[in-house]
């Protein structure tokens, strides 16, 4: 056996900094969680305050001179003290009259305290209302209980120490079916129709037939077999379409139907771009919005200031003291220059695709929007198609036709008969067109539309066809059919 013995190997690596991380994740940042993270940082680092004050041409023109600098090893006190670097990152976006207001938010009740609330209005015992508690805690926000009665049994009998059976808890489950709105705690599509058509107070002659319809075939309802459903159920044409219209009106998510606006968790989209014409000029801009000026504060610069004239008489504490607010100043000076970076590149990114776009962005007639990958922005700006890539995930931009993400704006490119570069997405619209325009009685195969698109001067397979309808979210022909 070969004993073992040490070397010493050289290798050249190349590895992110602890700054080059944290700048790569505020580039992602879009700008509602941009202003929660500039929060978490001013509650952490006391050094880093808001600066209450608008900051003048005079202290942009001192902002631009400085961004070019980078971040020394040591700390120049006068540097903090005399300049207090302090950044805007609005420039020219609001005036002076602006205030940043908070606005007040209500918190309503959720919708499993909305299903709670109405088991106080039924006559059940203490354990009834356990059992009905925890059914309910285990319906989703959709409205489902995904779960089979035989694993709640067990698991109220291991957590919980409550003894139950699977007829008492199918009981509770019935009870549970019956709270409002219609549907609840369904255990798939099809039990949550038929809970929602039986609760109707009169059933007429189409209800019963559409109950029978999901009872008996819904697989084939789900498949559009009508032929066989027509056949199996001796129904005319005209009973299967009016027992289908009042199935289509059933809610398919029950839970989605409780509408209270202060409890919803409905994502707010905030624009990180203004898009506007200004004397004939696309002009970019970044959005206001509740991020505050930022500036390192002068009270804990001038302790160091005061420290660093004593270093002969200091203790041991007082020592420490000066290298716990030397770090803390590093940390805010290097946060605020990262947030200027940040924008300078948000801004350069756009621009960069303004540019590119220019016809498009003028009108916004998606005709116009040229055929555009990450790469082609990367050669105009110099960054790295990386930087593109988190520039252009989760950020959106509002222009006078509209707010879109900025992926929206990028799209491969294929060429037309005549040898013309034209966008896949210009191609999906003319797709999109023909499927709304057909026979919906006879809907058009992938093939026809292969067809169809090669006579328009788009010679597209089959293949990828079906891939652009799908991106789309069209179904198949067959699921297109109506009677």
């Amino acid at each position: 056996m070969a004993g073992q013995r040490l070397t010493i190997q050289q290798k050249l690596l190349q590895k992110l900094s602890p700054q080059q991380i944290q700048m790569i994740k505020l580039l992602e940042l879009p700008a509602l969680q941009l202003e929660q993270r500039i929060k978490n940082e001013l509650e952490e680092n006391p050094v880093l305050e808001i600066d209450p004050r608008k900051n003048d041409d005079e202290n942009d023109r001192e902002q631009d001179s400085d961004s070019s600098e980078s971040i020394d090893n040591e700390i120049s006190i006068e540097d903090y003290i005399n300049n207090e670097p302090s950044y805007k990152y609005r420039t020219s976006n609001y005036s002076k009259d602006d205030k940043r207001e908070e606005i007040p938010f209500s918190i309503g009740s959720t919708f499993h305290e909305f299903l709670i609330e109405q088991l106080g209005l039924l006559r059940l015992n203490e354990k009834e209302h356990l059992l009905a508690e925890y059914i309910i805690g285990n319906i989703d926000e959709d409205g489902y209980l995904r779960r089979e009665v035989e694993a709640m049994v067990d698991d109220l009998a291991f957590s919980m120490n409550i003894e139950t059976s699977n007829e008492e808890m199918g009981r509770i489950l019935e009870v549970v079916q019956g709270l409002e709105p219609p549907g609840i705690g369904a255990r798939d599509l099809r039990e949550c129709l038929l809970l929602q058509l039986e609760r109707k107070d009169h059933k007429d002659v189409i209800d019963e037939k559409a109950i029978r319809i999901i009872r008996e075939q819904f697989d084939e309802f789900t498949r559009k077999h009508y032929d066989k459903i027509m056949a199996r159920l001796n129904l005319s044409v005209d009973d299967l379409r009016e027992a289908i219209e009042e199935i289509v009106h059933l809610n398919p998510k029950p839970g989605s139907s409780y509408s209270n606006p202060s409890s919803r968790a409905n994502p707010a989209i905030m624009p990180d771009f203004i898009l506007e014409i200004i004397n004939g000029q696309l002009t970019v801009s970044l959005t206001k919005s509740n991020v505050p000026d930022l500036r390192v504060s002068s009270t804990y610069a001038n302790m160091l200031k005061a420290y660093s004239e004593n270093r002969e008489k200091q203790s041991r504490d007082q020592k420490e003291a000066v290298m716990f607010v030397k770090q803390k100043l590093d940390s805010a000076k290097w946060f605020i220059d990262a947030i200027r970076q940040r924008h300078q590149t948000l801004l350069l990114t756009m621009n960069a695709i303004v540019n590119y776009q220019h016809e498009y962005f003028l009108d916004g007639d998606e005709s116009k929007l040229k055929p555009m990958i990450l790469k082609d922005i990367a050669n105009e700006t110099g960054l790295d198609i990386s930087t593109i890539s988190r520039v252009s995930n989760s950020k959106y931009i509002q222009t006078h036709f509209g707010i879109f993400p900025l992926k929206y704006f990028f799209s491969e490119s294929m060429q037309d008969e005549s040898g013309e570069e034209v966008s896949t997405r210009r191609i999906k619209n003319i797709l999109q067109d023909v499927i709304l325009s057909e026979n919906k009685h006879k809907p058009v195969t992938d093939d026809k539309l292969s067809e169809i698109l090669k006579e328009k001067g788009y010679p597209i397979a089959r293949r990828t066809v079906a891939k652009y309808r799908e991106q789309l979210n069209i179904p198949v022909a067959r699921l297109r059919k109506e009677l």
